[in-house]
């Protein structure tokens, strides 16, 4: 049996960049003799094997037939008269079907085995897909957004275009995973360029199934997305930062109905949707005098009580856009600074077991720290 190192391992060398994983494939063996090996075997829909002392994920060379909808809709075929070059071609892009052979000391050796020219396609920062078989899976587009995402500087190839734009046209992106779709979407967020996988979404007609439906609407203004991308320039590389960022123009409620359809982390979803509100009060009051009930309230959205630092992050993300939020800050200082025990002193003493009056003082005394901070 032969051992190669495959895929983004490869093409990551090949740009200089780090390498944080790397896929195997096996050549010429079988369960029987990978097991016999001290591989233990790991893979449900095809065989995978972690390599007995690293740790490391081994597939079994294989090709695949379409048998059903969906990414998981294929009947996968591993034996070891099967290729590598036969398992490459099933592979989504030129520039992830290389590879390389793997000493038995785990170096790499020999040339860049490269039957589909990816490394031509690299050079030219092209995005091309291997083969027909590209379409059959629905789950490619998403991939092909976050790539363009982390790599901007790539273009796709017509053909390539052409054969995103038939998945949409399927409908087979309708059967794709709440939790795959929101895994592609997050990381394509997180990558360099953000606005590029929003982009392929948009060319291909994809924007209107996997984004919330005011969203995808939004992206076609050429003016918003120009307006996204200097947001998303400024705001940090976290997730909460710049799904909040994206999402900023929808109500609350649109991002909570998407929330739950994509399964995003309730910590995502909650920074969001309080940034959300605030975007809606500052543009209720674009000359930034806010009243202070409204300051408030949104202070009691935010959970400033028990979560002070998330909502200094959010007034932070709202300076760095641009946002008037000096009064929120000047607040926020001031209800901070307010002394608790004397909040409850002040309240009589047959009442201060009672957590409905106990809460009144509270927002009494904070409505007026925030007041003052309006006055001052």
């Amino acid at each position: 049996m032969k051992v190669y190192a495959v895929g983004g391992a490869i093409r990551d060398t090949l740009m200089g960049l780090p390498i944080h994983d790397v896929d195997y494939v096996v050549v010429g063996s079988s369960v029987e003799e990978m097991i016999a090996k001290g591989f233990r075997p790991v893979g449900k829909d095809f065989p995978v094997f972690l390599h007995p002392e690293t740790q490391a994920e081994y597939a079994l060379a294989r090709t695949e037939r379409k048998t059903g909808v969906g990414y998981k809709g294929f009947h996968f075929y591993a034996d070891p008269s099967v290729s590598l070059e036969q398992d490459l071609e099933r592979r989504d892009l030129t520039i992830n079907a290389m590879a390389q052979e793997v000493s038995g000391n785990g170096q790499w050796v020999g040339p860049i085995i490269d039957p589909y020219n990816g490394q031509e396609d690299l050079a030219a920062k092209v995005f091309r897909h291997v083969s027909d078989a590209f379409a059959e899976d629905p789950l490619r587009l998403l991939r092909i957004a976050r790539f363009s995402a982390r790599f901007p500087e790539f273009s796709i190839a017509n053909e390539t275009l052409l054969a995103l734009q038939s998945i949409v046209q399927s409908g087979e992106l309708e059967v794709l995973s709440a939790e795959r779709i929101w895994q592609e979407l997050a990381r394509g967020l997180l990558a360099h360029k953000p606005m590029h996988m929003f982009q392929v979404l948009l060319n291909t007609g994809a924007a209107s199934t996997m984004l919330p439906p005011q969203l995808a609407t939004l992206l076609a203004n050429e003016v918003f997305r120009e307006e996204l991308i200097a947001h998303l320039d400024v705001a940090d590389s976290s997730l909460e930062e710049r799904c909040a960022i994206t999402l900023m123009h929808l109500p609350s409620t649109e991002i909570r109905a998407w929330a739950d359809d994509v399964r995003m982390p309730i910590e995502v979803r909650d920074f969001s949707e309080i940034f959300s509100d605030l975007s809606l009060l500052v543009k209720q009051h674009p000359d930034g005098v806010y009243q202070a009930v409204d300051i408030l309230a949104w202070f009691n959205r935010a959970d400033l009580w028990r979560k002070p630092d998330r909502v200094q992050v959010l007034l932070n993300l709202a300076q760095k856009i641009g946002f008037p939020v000096a009064a929120f800050v000047l607040a926020m200082r001031n209800t901070q600074a307010l002394n608790t025990a004397e909040i409850i002193a002040g309240v009589e003493a047959q009442d201060r077991s009672n957590g409905e009056r106990i809460g009144s003082a509270f927002e009494s005394a904070r409505l007026a720290a925030i007041t003052a901070a309006l006055n001052s």
